[in-house]
């Protein structure tokens, strides 16, 4: 991966989730939800889109027909028989008869059907890319969790801590050769209007709006997401990558931004979303050199 090689991720995610989502049973239309996972989804949708421009091995690969993809994929960790689904995996196709209802669409159509929203540069670099499709899932080469700490940072930090350390558990403990890939999203914003607190038609009602401290509260998650192992070589524990990525987003309609200030990862630092595109394509280059 060059230093001019193009990473579109994070600018797709906030642009993507700028748009709110479906409305709920009370009628709003929320840009986050915590029960949703809109956001997760395009996050690992942009990681993809990132890697087939950064990764020439894995290219060559999806070209080659040699690599699919699968979303929401179940793990079993075969020392501790733990379970997980995986937001999406790079994977060799299966075997597994699956009727094609039952797939979901292939990496470009799941543009529309996820809302995900393309500037022309990269709607034309999508276009030169071949379509990669879903397919039953065989060996797992690369596995993503994406998450998002959004309000409450410091009562959420336990589960999200405990969330993400189980993801590489559990994908190593089910195949220790594959990448593992963390995402996170952390809000950066004072505010936050939160569905859970809103459980009411916004319509009628004004909205009930969380104060954060920032930017403590958001330097208190990305701190504690650098507490997860990390792992230099197969045979230990921890994810072969990581990725924060800080917004600012007021749940409110407006805009979402995409924040790079601190206390947002630099670029050269380890777990910055470019150093994360960087690892998984080096790492796939290297591991998985034949398929």
């Amino acid at each position: 991966m060059r230093e001019d090689d193009p990473v579109f991720g994070p600018k797709i995610l906030v642009r993507s989730l700028s748009e709110p989502g479906k409305p709920d049973e009370r009628g709003n239309r929320w840009q986050y939800h915590s029960r949703s996972d809109r956001h997760s989804k395009i996050a690992c949708w942009g990681i993809l889109f990132d890697l087939m421009q950064n990764c020439p091995q894995l290219l060559t690969h999806i070209e080659q027909g040699r690599v699919v993809f699968g979303i929401n994929h179940e793990m079993r960790d075969f020392k501790q028989n733990r379970k997980k689904k995986l937001d999406l995996v790079l994977c060799t196709p299966g075997n597994a008869p699956t009727s094609a209802s039952k797939l979901p669409l292939s990496f470009r159509g799941l543009v529309e059907k996820w809302g995900i929203r393309l500037s022309p540069a990269e709607r034309k670099a999508l276009l030169s890319l071949p379509d990669v499709p879903a397919a039953p899932v065989g060996a797992v080469l690369v596995a993503l969790e994406a998450k998002a700490c959004m309000t409450a940072h410091l009562k959420a930090l336990p589960r999200l801590y405990d969330e993400l350390n189980s993801s590489h558990l559990t994908i190593h403990g089910s195949t220790d050769a594959a990448i593992a890939a963390g995402f996170v999203m952390v809000n950066v914003a004072d505010a936050f209007i939160s569905p859970d607190e809103n459980k009411v038609a916004l319509d009628t009602h004004a909205p009930k709006v969380s104060s954060h401290r920032q930017p403590e509260c958001a330097q208190r998650a990305i701190d504690k997401v650098r507490e997860i192992p990390r792992r230099a070589k197969t045979g230990e524990e921890g994810f072969d990558a990581v990725g924060i990525v800080a917004v600012s987003c007021r749940n409110d309609g407006s805009a979402i931004e995409l924040v790079t200030a601190r206390p947002a990862p630099t670029a050269s630092d380890i777990d910055s979303y470019d150093m994360m595109i960087r690892r998984i394509a080096l790492l796939y280059g290297t591991r998985f050199l034949h398929v």
